[in-house]
């Protein structure tokens, strides 16, 4: 199989697995693996903030909270230093109603702010340039930048259409990324109550069909057995498998990625099922493939910044192809643990200057190399 890069032989293989196996356990290092960063957000009046990271570039970090309140935050990527805040909130044509995702372009100095029916564009001063509406069959909430002029973007809401499009950064102009599947499988779990009329579903919330890997796109789509890397020239090339077919599974058991390495595939199977009484569902299990031993396993990743086994989430929560994913850290943890003696190195000396008002500190999990695997 061609690999991701012009003229690059891959030396991945196809791999399979069986999300119905058990596996052995293995236990890895986080550091071992994979760059760690930690960025302290300055915290002013102005500049308060949960912590939500939408994306993050050479120059800047984007964030905003986890209410509706319409602020987005811009701090320095190198020292977390507080830059501008900006709020567009509101019905007009040059404003947004919410706020589901925003993408950074800054080689072009732009915001992609995507809201229900459409995607606003702002330059980094929030000033309104331009609107990218939506089709009907479209509904705007992974997004990140493809290339210069064009975004992808994943739509997992609707049925009956392909779940991946690439996106014109210009005029919203789009093209569809066919997924082949037998038949489209929701990953909702709904429920009614007729003589309340009630209904309402829930899916699960640690699904990332869109992950950068060096300079490829691996796209999952849950209808399907296979996973896909999706090249800069629209090639795609199959890279994972999975058994049984999720089309034969009642409930189903999806396959869904997390961090992607030279080395590791960190995955995890999420099976099909919720209970809307205890409000608890989807068990997973994380499994990882190594890719030099050619052997799969459950994982755990464990922190070495901290004096105790402190276990790390990867499931990816992704940027580019140097940024894996990222995770935010409430101050007043930090804050416990370093009383507590409980922190290293980096972590432990930006702790020491933190106090209960402090935003949080943003970890970047980078790859270690960059180039392709």
């Amino acid at each position: 199989l061609a690999g991701c890069g012009k003229d690059k032989q891959s030396t991945d293989e196809f791999v399979t697995i069986n999300v119905s196996k058990d596996y052995p356990e293995k236990e890895l290092i986080l550091q071992d693996i994979m760059n760690v960063e930690y960025i302290a957000l300055e915290t002013t009046d102005e500049f308060i903030t949960h912590g939500n990271v939408m994306d993050i570039g050479e120059k800047f970090i984007i964030v905003k909270n986890n209410t509706n309140d319409g602020n987005i935050f811009i701090f320095d990527r190198k020292t977390g230093k507080a830059i501008r805040k900006i709020n567009r909130l509101g019905q007009g044509v040059e404003e947004y109603p919410g706020i589901a995702g925003i993408t950074l372009d800054e080689e072009n100095n732009e915001l992609f702010v995507t809201h229900t029916g459409k995607i606003s564009v702002y330059d980094l001063d929030g000033n309104f340039k331009r609107s990218l509406k939506r089709g009907d069959e479209l509904y705007f909430f992974h997004l990140y930048n493809f290339n210069q002029t064009s975004l992808i973007t994943n739509n997992y809401w609707v049925t009956d259409k392909p779940a991946f499009t690439i996106i014109s950064k210009q005029d919203g102009t789009t093209k569809q990324i066919q997924i082949p599947f037998k038949e489209k499988i929701s990953m909702a779990v709904n429920y009614s109550d007729k003589a309340k009329d009630i209904y309402y579903n829930v899916i699960p919330d640690n699904y990332n069909p869109i992950i950068p890997y060096f300079d490829c796109w691996v796209l999952v789509e849950q209808s399907s057995d296979t996973v896909y890397k999706y090249q800069s020239d629209h090639k795609m090339i199959p890279i994972i498998a999975r058994t049984p077919s999720v089309q034969s599974m009642n409930p189903e058991v999806f396959l869904f990625l997390g961090i992607l390495t030279n080395r590791y595939y960190f995955m995890e199977t999420v099976k099909k099922e919720y209970n809307f009484e205890t409000h608890e569902g989807f068990p997973t299990t994380d499994l990882l493939y190594d890719k030099q031993e050619k052997a799969i396993f459950e994982y755990i990743v464990y922190n070495n910044d901290y004096s105790e086994k402190r276990a790390v989430n990867m499931k990816s929560l992704p940027v580019d192809d140097k940024i894996a994913s990222w995770q935010s850290i409430e101050a007043s943890q930090l804050i416990e643990d370093y009383e507590k003696g409980k922190l290293k190195g980096r972590l432990k000396e930006i702790a020491a200057s933190l106090d209960e008002e402090s935003n949080p500190v943003i970890m970047l999990i980078k790859h270690k190399k960059q180039t392709n695997p």
